[in-house]
């Protein structure tokens, strides 16, 4: 054959080997080397029969420097159409030899079935030649084969006893067909049902039909396949069991769930590539007949095909059925990359202006050239190509096109689709995929000679190639039948380079690859792909990445607040990149606790009423997650509880220990199990909560119900056992006697604490280090986990294999390294920040590897990432254990904390692990430095064994983070004083008075925060006053503008300071901040620039005495102007209100045990935000009218409030209210007299921006007295 390629016809494996060299021997100089060295070379073995192929062998040409290096195998069964056998990560290429003596042997990882093997040289001894001896191996193989030519040619097999599919029964064949359309198997029973598996499009289909005039189409049960009109053979198998099917086809297998109708099916007739009994309706199938060839076509372990060859009765043979296979010949290209082109001459016929051009054309490009040639004597171009999935016709003359039609559409499918380009008498036509296509035509002259030379798919490199330009991309795919004037082109020709001339083609085969079968795209991702890659599209499914691998979402609430986050409903993901859904739930973070809501369809109270015609009452509930989100949701959360109520009035739950219970519950993950203890109550004691606390009415009964009064009572509590929950349903039995009357509900199911998230431990050593069961993530895998160092290098985690690893590192203080190698080579993706990362704060890594790139994020930095080479291997074959903290060689270990490390989405348990391992200690603290800055308003960041909380003790804000503002709409009556106590403790054993009986807090600077609206003015909005007459008051003066009046000294005037900013009457929000030190105050309003004034009297603000917010009760010391502004009061909104650190309005609203003294109406509202008003704020105070008179007085009442609770509240805050009467009183009393005082030196002075200003001789907050601080009123 042409430059040195070769073929060895009708030769068994053992003689191809005797004849080329046995690999092995040094006797001899056998061996194969082409006359030219290039990738244009190939060795063909004809083993005479189809053979089963296991393995092959190479070794150098003896006694040279001639040996491959890496190559290429092909199989067919007929000499054309090759196939190219791939290893299982889709990788072409097979390892050589490294010298010419060495024998390299590979087993193919599944025996290949065919005649002829072809080896193609890749890469060979850069010092030598292409030198081969080669060995194949393998055994004989025997096979029954029938053909059908798609007309009427069928099998129909006819069951001699009508057996049900109860047991597992298999079906299971062959097929090869140059078709993409035919029935393969039509399977009827009795009911008129039936399962068809019908070829489509390329794809395997399975549906199951009922009824001969069914228009439906049939229910679609499983697809599966791709590209299965390859003229290749194809393995399926459909297997039946008890309550499924499965539908094998090639390595792929897809499960899927028996219809209930067939559950008791049976069947009487299978037919074989047809369906001979009845028509079946679009949009099964249009063409029904299978047309192609079928082999080893068993049912239940019988040779169908056996039967018919020899005339069994069971299998009648349909028309023109032949027991071999005739495949046609049909000979396709591969244009594989940007260099591909074909070259074809013109022919002699095209002087008569007639012009064909025919082809068939398969691709997953959207665009490409298919054909183009010019037109020398118009100095124009003809292009044939697809744009957009569309075929496009352009003509351009003189560089301008003159010319554009297009036809078809969706083109890029995979498919084979027909193209005919006709030229005849000046009239010009394209044509796609004949009758369902389209044709589009046109007037035009389109002069072709000879001498035209044909460019298909691209066009040649070279500089002598001037004729052929091309302005689009190169055609990627497939191209077989292609004529000019009807008449074939002979492309092993072309291949043997005897016509034309074409570069990086494979010729006689169709290199297609479906990357979408089997999808790559995890959660519901759509595939799309092109020629050499696929792309994963993640929208709306929760999941991002290039193969839609990782969640979006956080695992827990606890994880969503330790981002910042505020109550609310959020997605929760609770295996994260798991196969468990994302699931929307609400968390609630008002509390120190985060806390999982998860609600079901009844929540509410619920009313039994008795019937004598029922003895039972069934409650079911459907909870908003599914069932495996619960059973995540619980296990992974360190509490759960669901509160269970149950009001009864002459209705027991269970009488007795002994006997049957009247009632019980079902609750835990799946169906379930009978529960029959209550709410309260230890698990399995059929008791309730009032056994626990000796308090059930009858001491005789475990539970208050048990005792049946005829009165309500209840017996109600929480579940806390996670085993048992969530509550799934209800029974309630004793109902049904006259007078019997019940009441339930089951609260939502409520879970805190995520186990994962604070689960770390503490590397000390650098020789210390956890270890794990080998990590499973061979296509997949996903790693996220959080560390605090001090040091600047570490081995995070580390897994081997043979070849393969995985690594994870701290290289640098500022750099992390993701390292892994799947046998490709090592591959490091780096990320580099641009602050240190061994600062002892937490920093989140998160890396994934997966079949398309692989990708490390490092907290909010930049992603790195690096793509996978396109045939490369993709399989992570890993056998030693995982390392956590450190390597199998001691070497390079991490020291610090790592926590809540993920695999896959699978926590692993570092803590448990860590208890029995040296040098590593369970659990990290420190968490403040971390998210201490979550704490906002002056909140205190508090260290907990998991986690932190926010102390909002000095904050005028409360909630999770103190960012709630503390809101109060003020009528012009409201007032709330803040008394601020001495304080001096009376000694009881002296008897003399102390020096001064006066407060002796002294300032000399403010911090005065607040927000407010109001449309009044002039109004009050803080007054501060002093035993000595001395005060501080911010006001909204007449027009409309912020006053600061200082008198610092009862003997000098006061102060005025006022702001530029006008119009803070507007009944909008403004926000104001006041800052004074010593003589320097500042005053800020909402955005507006900060303004600095000056005092010019005394700077000390002495003994003070309260704060005032809304009317001044008392205006003592103040002159008529301010004493009638006083007692104007304020009406509007105030919110937040802030002076150094002390919360009079937070102190009213949320702490009635502060020195405060509330009068007039307040009520807490949202004026202050734009958010919704405080879950905690319930109604200060509650009407004791139109409660109805006649309820008993345990009746269970829906959104009601008992009044004995508000009359009890009633009597407290009028006890307390003339109290603190009383005691003001007493204080006004003692500061009518003005005593000599000894004032105290105060702290260093903080700087202008200090959130606080501390007070002299007093370091903690009058608002949060330490524990051992005792104060007294005198």
């Amino acid at each position: 054959m042409p430059r040195g390629n070769k073929r060895l016809a009708g030769i068994t494996a053992l003689i191809a080997s005797l004849l080329l060299g046995s690999c092995g021997t040094g006797a001899g100089a056998g061996g194969w080397s082409p006359l030219v060295s290039d990738r244009y070379q190939w060795l063909e073995v004809d083993l005479g029969r189809r053979t089963q192929i296991t393995a092959v062998a190479t070794q150098g040409r003896y006694g040279s420097s001639d040996w491959l290096t890496a190559y290429l195998l092909m199989f067919s069964d007929t000499g054309h159409n090759w196939r190219q056998h791939r290893q299982e990560d889709s990788l072409g290429a097979f390892p050589g030899n490294s010298n010419a003596d060495t024998v390299v042997q590979y087993k193919l990882e599944q025996p290949v079935i065919a005649r002829f093997l072809r080896l193609i040289p890749l890469d060979w001894n850069p010092s030598g030649r292409i030198g081969l001896r080669l060995e194949i191996y393998g055994c004989r193989y025997t096979s029954s084969v029938a053909s059908f030519d798609g007309s009427r040619s069928s099998l129909v097999y006819r069951l001699s006893v009508r057996a049900s599919w109860t047991v597992m029964e298999t079906i299971s064949l062959k097929f090869k067909t140059l078709k993409n359309s035919g029935t393969l198997l039509h399977a009827e029973g009795l009911r008129d049902h039936s399962l068809t598996l019908v070829l489509e499009k390329g794809k395997l289909l399975l549906y199951h039909l009922q009824g001969v005039s069914s228009s439906s189409g049939g229910q679609l049960l499983v697809s599966l396949g791709s590209l299965l009109d390859d003229q290749h053979w194809h393995h399926v198998k459909l297997e039946r069991l008890s309550t499924h099917l499965n539908l094998t086809v090639d390595k792929n297998t897809q499960q899927v769930q028996i219809p209930a109708e067939l559950s008791h099916w049976h069947i009487h007739t299978l037919t074989v590539a047809a369906v001979q009994s009845h028509g079946l309706q679009k949009p099964i199938l249009s063409n029904r007949n299978f047309h192609g060839c079928l082999e080893n076509l068993l049912y239940s372990d019988i040779n169908l095909i056996d039967l018919a060859k020899h005339s069994s009765p069971q299998v009648a043979v349909v028309g023109n059925v032949t027991f071999s296979c005739a495949e046609p010949v049909s000979v396709a290209v591969t244009f594989t990359d940007s260099h591909s082109f074909l070259q074809l001459p013109g022919l002699t016929s095209w002087s008569t202006g007639l012009v064909s051009v025919t082809l068939q054309f398969r691709t997953w490009n959207k665009g490409g050239l298919l054909l183009t040639f010019g037109l020398p004597q118009q100095d124009g171009t003809v292009f044939l190509y697809l744009s957009q999935a569309r075929l496009r016709l352009q003509i351009t003359k003189a560089g301008r096109s003159s010319l554009d039609l297009s036809a078809g559409s969706g083109l890029n499918d995979g498919q084979w689709h027909y193209v005919e380009l006709s030229f005849k008498h000046d009239h010009l036509s394209i044509t796609v995929d004949k009758d369902e296509g389209a044709t589009a035509h046109i007037s035009i002259s389109v002069p072709l000679t000879s001498d035209s030379q044909l460019f298909f798919g691209g066009c040649p490199t070279e500089e002598s190639a001037q004729k052929c330009k091309n302005p689009f991309n190169t055609f990627q795919g497939c191209i077989r039948l292609l004529t000019l004037d009807d008449q074939t082109v002979d492309l092993i020709k072309v291949q043997q380079r005897l016509l034309g001339n074409y570069s990086h083609l494979q010729i006689d085969m169709c290199g297609i690859i479906d990357r979408c079968y089997p999808s790559h795209c995890e959660h519901g991702g759509i595939c799309t792909q092109s020629w050499s890659t696929f792309h994963c599209n993640c929208s709306n499914s929760g999941y991002r990445g290039a193969t839609c691998h990782s969640s979006i979402y956080e695992q827990s609430c606890e994880a969503y607040k330790h981002k910042g986050n505020m109550s609310g409903h959020y997605y929760i993901d609770v295996d994260g990149s798991g196969p468990i859904k994302p699931q929307l739930i609400y968390c609630n973070m008002t509390e120190d606790k985060t806390w999982m809501v998860i609600q079901h369809n009844n929540t509410e109270l619920t009313r039994v009423q008795s019937s004598a015609e029922r003895n039972q009452h069934f409650a079911y509930f459907d909870y908003s997650s599914e069932e495996e989100q619960l059973v995540a949701v619980i296990s992974q959360s360190e509490h759960c509880e669901q509160e269970l109520s149950y009001h009864c009035r002459k209705s027991r739950l269970s009488n007795t220990l002994e006997g049957a219970p009247f009632s019980w519950w079902v609750g835990g993950s799946g169906p379930g199990q009978i529960q029959t203890s209550w709410g309260g109550a230890l698990t399995g004691t059929r008791q309730c909560a009032c056994s626990l606390q000796d308090s059930c009415l009858d001491p005789s009964h475990y539970c208050n119900c048990d005792a049946d009064y005829d009165q309500w009572t209840e017996d109600t509590g929480l579940l806390t056992h996670k085993e048992t929950l969530p509550v799934r349903s209800l029974v309630l039995g004793d109902i049904h006697r006259p007078g019997s009357e019940a009441a339930y509900r089951v609260g939502p199911l409520r879970c805190h604490g995520d186990k994962n998230f604070w689960n770390a431990a503490f590397f000390d050593k650098e020789t210390s280090y956890l270890h794990f069961p080998t990590f499973q993530g061979e296509l997949n895998a996903d790693i996220s986990f959080l560390f605090k160092t001090t040091s600047s290098s570490g081995v995070f985690l580390e897994n081997l294999g043979i070849r393969d690893f995985i690594r994870i590192e701290l290289s640098s203080s500022t750099e992390v390294v993701f390292s892994f190698d799947v046998g490709n080579g090592p591959l490091d993706v780096r990320v580099k920040t641009n602050l240190p990362l061994n600062d002892s704060r937490w920093h989140r890594v998160r890396a994934e590897r997966n079949v398309k790139e692989a990708s490390l994020r490092v907290d909010n930095f930049p992603a790195a990432t690096h793509e996978a080479p396109t045939d490369g291997l993709m399989h992570l074959q890993l056998n030693s254990q995982l390392f956590i903290g450190g390597t199998a060689s001691r070497q390079k270990g991490f020291l610090g904390c790592i926590r809540s490390l993920q695999l896959n989405g699978v926590t692993l348990d570092l803590e448990k692990r860590a208890k029995i391992t040296p040098g590593v200690l369970p659990g990290c603290p420190g968490h403040c430095s971390s998210y201490g800055s979550l704490c906002q308003n002056e909140g205190r960041c508090e260290e907990k064994a998991n986690g932190f909380s926010c102390d909002c003790g000095r904050s005028a804000y409360t909630g999770a983070f103190c960012h709630k503002e503390v809101s109060a709409s003020f009528k012009s009556t409201t007032s709330i004083t803040y008394i601020l106590k001495e304080p001096f403790e009376l000694s009881r054993n002296s008897s003399g008075l102390p020096s001064s009986i006066y407060s002796d807090i002294t300032l000399r600077g403010e911090n005065i925060s607040l927000s407010f609206s109001t449309n009044q003015s002039p109004a009050l909005l803080l007054y501060v006053s002093s035993f000595y007459r001395e005060y501080l008051i911010l006001l909204i003066n007449k027009n409309d503008e912020l006053e600061l009046r200082y008198k610092l000294h009862s003997g000098r005037d006061v102060e005025t300071l006022r702001s530029i900013v006008i119009n803070v009457a507007d009944g909008r929000l403004h926000t104001v901040t006041v800052r004074r030190l010593a003589d320097i105050v500042s005053v800020q309003i909402d955005q507006n620039a900060r303004e600095n004034l000056n005092l010019t009297s005394d700077v000390e603000f002495n003994s003070i005495k309260s704060l005032v917010l809304g009317r001044v009760e008392e205006p003592d010391g103040l002159d008529a102007e301010m004493a009638e502004l006083a007692s104007l009061g304020f009406t509007g909104c105030l919110s937040g209100v802030h002076f150094n650190s002390i919360s009079p309005l937070k102190a009213a609203l949320l702490h009635p045990d502060s020195p405060v003294i509330v009068t007039g109406p307040l009520v807490q509202s949202s004026c202050g935000s734009s958010s919704p008003a405080n879950t905690y704020a319930a109604e200060t105070t509650h009407s004791l009218s139109g409660q109805p008179g006649s309820v008993d007085p345990g009746q269970p009442l829906v959104n009601t409030i008992r009044s004995d609770s508000a009359l009890i509240g009633g009597v407290i805050a009028v006890v307390i209210f003339v109290t603190l009467s009383a005691l003001a009183v007493m204080a006004r009393f003692i500061c009518s007299r003005k005593e000599t005082y000894r004032n105290q030196e105060v702290k260093a002075a903080q700087p202008e921006d200090s959130n606080e200003f501390p007070f002299s001789g007093q370091p903690d907050s009058p608002s949060a007295p330490s524990e051992n601080q005792k104060e007294y009123f005198i």
